[in-house]
């Protein structure tokens, strides 16, 4: 099936995989399995080398997630690293600070940064080298410099024009005031001695040790409401993750706070109880897909925050029998209104790895909005993510701010098991169009048979991308029949360019389990690779 020319081979090997959105990264954690680690040492490195190169998606100061699939035992785990808000966050202490509506950026978007945990604990249950090791190649590069590419170029271009990014944002980035042009050598020094501080400590100094000193100190100077108390209350949880069957695999997401349940209701709708078109392209197919997405986000913007807040059980969103009464409100020849248009202005890194053991690895970052809060922690690199933004000051909203709660998660990696063995691992950045682009994928993958890279380039779209929440965003590649057939089905279309940054960062991995060959790819949209051994 030739549908549009595919721009990259897929990646080839037995040894490893590392897919990663930029090319240092995919090196990083490649040099760790080649080292003796296992997919989670390469994965943390992978993760802790994009701080460093692509820090205008993720950071120190921002969130993890993961699913990690242990070869030796067969089963699969999730890892939620998310922060919470602070015990003094209340919806009444924010008004009492001014605000009607929860802040953008700012001291008070922070909450409480997860990523050193998430990497502590995983390292310590399932890394072969150790989290000092994982985290070498970052600190090299931070302290050694690397060249700047045109991600992180238009990234502090854009950023700087901002009117809301904090006096610490420009010394830690931009200390003679000017934007280093894309080849130029860049160096992070002050990142570079907090991660050496946490390799050598590891992940409790950065809550309750020396790096816990420097945060508590600025969070003080700077009036948040985050005190020593809400760092030294942070702990990582291990999850169980929920599935969906889709074709012959079962497909798996990590639990609320994630939108991980919105994925799999987009999936369990669509497969098997609607029939869609004979392409991924095709009208019928995408019509299908993005009244599915209309529904799981209706229940989204209802149900989903931290689970301990939940009004009803996660797992009754994608029962069977719930599944069937949601379909049966898709209507094949009519477009519907969308009842809970979402964000699209979420900046994220994904990455996935395996192992010639079989252990495979599923992770996802986010400092939230591109540099986060726009807040870094003075003299440590560590740059604060505004994901309590995504809060919200209604009381009656299912994401209501609260002290010490788990905000809800854009952030979500996958997995697909077939006969409960690794099939393939997936995941992008993208905000909301996270959960739209994983079941865009798994269709081409699952049900028509395309390869992980002709997936992954294959052009996309994303329902409520722009500012009318209603329109249908989608790549200039898409062919123009699809475009007008969605016209009439009553879609309102919008035509971008042909290659969107906002369909976000793909990267995934497909397992030939006769063969053992591992199949790679990584999106043309970013700067990153596939890399193989």
């Amino acid at each position: 099936m030739v549908l549009f020319p595919q721009h990259r081979p897929v990646t080839l090997a037995r040894r490893g995989m590392v897919a990663a959105p930029h090319y240092l990264a995919a090196e990083a954690g490649l040099d760790l399995l080649k080292a003796g680690g296992n997919a989670i040492d390469a994965a943390i490195a992978a993760s802790a080398m994009l701080q460093v190169v692509y820090p205008f998606v993720c950071g120190l100061g921002g969130d993890v997630f993961m699913l990690i699939y242990e070869a030796k035992s067969g089963k699969l785990y999730g890892l939620n690293g998310s922060g919470r808000s602070a015990c003094a966050a209340t919806i009444e202490r924010y008004t009492e600070l001014g605000y009607t509506s929860m802040p953008v950026r700012g001291i008070h978007s922070v909450t409480l940064p997860g990523c050193a945990d998430g990497w502590g604990v995983a390292a310590e249950r399932f890394g072969h080298l150790g989290l000092a090791r994982a985290l070498q190649p970052a600190i090299e590069y931070a302290d050694e410099g690397f060249a700047i590419g045109p991600g992180l170029h238009n990234a502090l271009m854009l950023t700087r024009t901002l009117p809301d990014i904090h006096r610490s944002w420009h010394t830690h980035f931009l200390p003679d005031g000017s934007i280093p042009p894309v080849g130029s050598i860049m160096r992070f020094p002050t990142l570079a001695r907090t991660l050496r501080t946490l390799a050598s400590g590891g992940s409790d100094t950065f809550y309750r040790g020396s790096i816990a000193d420097q945060i508590t100190a600025f969070f003080s100077q700077e009036g948040s409401l985050i005190t020593r108390k809400d760092l030294v209350a942070h702990h990582s949880d291990w999850v169980t993750p929920f599935s969906v069957p889709f074709a012959d695999l079962t497909i798996y997401e990590l639990p609320p706070n994630t939108q991980g349940i919105t994925a799999l209701q987009m999936l369990g709708i669509v497969a098997p109880r609607q029939d869609i078109g004979d392409s991924p392209l095709a009208p019928a197919t995408v019509h299908i897909e993005v009244e599915a997405k209309k529904l799981a986000f209706a229940d989204r913007a209802t149900y989903l925050t931290d689970p301990v807040h939940m009004r009803v059980d996660p797992a009754t969103l994608i029962d069977a029998h719930y599944l069937d009464q949601r379909s049966a409100l898709i209507d094949p020849t009519r477009a519907q209104a969308s009842v809970a248009p979402g964000s699209f202005t979420g900046d994220t890194v994904y990455l996935c790895t395996a192992d010639r053991e079989g252990n495979v690895v599923s992770l996802i970052q986010s400092n939230y909005m591109g540099f986060g809060s726009g807040v870094v922690v003075d003299d440590t690199g560590i740059v604060l993510q505004n994901r309590g933004a995504y809060f919200s000051l209604d009381p009656l909203a299912a994401n209501a701010l609260a002290p010490a709660k788990r905000t809800l998660h854009t952030l979500i990696p996958s997995m697909a098991l077939r006969n409960g063995r690794p099939a393939s691992v997936f995941g992008t950045m993208g905000g909301d169009g996270q959960a739209q682009t994983h079941l865009q994928v798994y269709t081409a993958l699952a049900r028509f048979g395309l390869n992980i890279q002709q997936a992954i380039e294959m052009p996309r779209w994303i329902h409520g991308a722009t500012t009318d929440q209603e329109t249908l965003l989608v790549e200039g590649r898409f062919p123009s029949e699809t475009v007008a057939a969605l016209r009439r089905l009553g879609h309102t279309v919008q035509v971008g360019d042909d290659w969107l940054t906002t369909m976000g960062y793909a990267q995934g991995i497909v397992f030939d389990t006769q063969n053992g060959v591992m199949h790679g790819g990584s999106d043309p949209r970013a700067e990153g690779v596939a890399a193989g051994w």
